[in-house]
C-alpha cells in the first residue's frame, strides 16, 4: 500500500504491507516523520490510499458501495493525538457518536457513564469543554470513541499530555478492551509499559521496516527501537 498527499510529491508510506487484528494489541513506532500517523488514519479508514488496498474482514473497503463502507467504517475508529471536541459539554462529545448513530437515549447516557467512570472523567460530566487540560482533552476523544465498541481501534499519541494517574487509567482501559475482543493499535513513543504488547509494527522513511512480536524477541528488543526525534 502507498500513499501521498496532494501537496507533496513525495510519498508518505511506500510498500507497506500489514495487518491489525481483533484481540490484538499493536504498538507503531518510529522517528518522527516516519509515517506512523498516516499510517494509522490509512488503516483507520480515514485516508484513501494512492495504490493497493485496505481489506476489511476479506472485503475491498474502498471498492465498496456506499452503504456497506459505511457498515465497515462503524467498526473502526480514530482518534486523533490532538483532539477535536464539539462545542458543550463533556458529556454531550462523549454520547456524540452514539447519537449520530441513533442512540441517544438514557441507554446510550448509561453506556456513557460506565467508560467515564473508569477514566474519572464522570464528575467532569458538566463541565464546559473549554475548560478542560489537554490530559482531560484527549480522555475525553477516548471515551468518545470507546462508547461505540468498536473492533478496532487506532490511538494516535494517546499518552502524550497524560500525567502518570491517567496514563495507568487509560491503559488498564485499554488492557480491558483487548480482553473483550477490539484490536487496538497506538502509535506512541513510549512502550506502553505495564501493558501486554502483542506486537510492535517499527517504520522509517514511510516504510515498515521491522515487526516484532510477544515474547522474548520483543521484550527485549523494546528499548533498541526508535522513538522519536528527526527523520534518518
Amino acid at each position: 500500500m502507498w500513499f501521498r498527499y496532494p501537496s507533496t510529491a513525495r510519498f508518505s508510506l511506500t510498500g507497506i504491507s500489514t495487518s491489525f487484528r481483533s484481540g490484538e494489541l499493536t504498538l507503531v513506532r518510529g522517528p518522527n516523520g516516519a509515517g506512523k500517523t498516516t499510517l494509522l488514519k490509512v488503516a483507520g479508514l480515514v485516508y484513501r490510499p494512492s495504490a493497493g488496498r485496505v481489506v476489511v474482514d476479506g472485503e475491498d473497503f474502498w471498492s465498496l458501495d456506499e452503504g456497506r463502507r459505511l457498515a465497515r467504517r462503524r467498526e473502526v475508529v480514530y482518534v486523533h493525538e490532538r483532539p477535536v471536541l464539539i462545542r458543550g459539554r463533556v458529556l454531550d462529545n462523549v454520547v456524540y457518536g452514539l447519537r449520530l448513530r441513533g442512540n441517544g437515549g438514557s441507554g446510550a447516557v448509561e453506556l456513557c457513564r460506565e467508560v467515564m467512570e473508569e477514566l474519572q472523567l464522570w464528575e467532569l460530566r458538566d463541565v464546559d469543554v473549554r475548560k478542560l487540560s489537554a490530559g482531560q482533552a484527549q480522555l475525553v476523544a477516548v471515551a468518545r470513541a470507546l462508547v461505540l465498541e468498536p473492533k478496532l481501534i487506532y490511538l494516535d499519541e494517546p499518552l502524550a499530555h497524560l500525567d502518570e494517574e491517567r496514563r495507568l487509567l487509560l491503559l488498564k482501559t485499554l488492557e480491558r478492551i483487548r480482553r473483550r475482543g477490539a484490536g487496538v493499535v497506538v502509535a506512541s513513543h513510549q512502550d506502553l509499559e505495564g501493558l501486554g504488547v502483542d506486537r510492535v509494527v517499527v517504520l522509517s522513511d514511510g516504510r515498515l521496516v521491522r515487526e516484532l512480536y510477544s515474547g522474548d524477541q520483543l521484550h527485549g528488543s523494546l528499548n533498541q527501537l526508535p522513538t522519536g526525534g528527526s527523520r534518518p
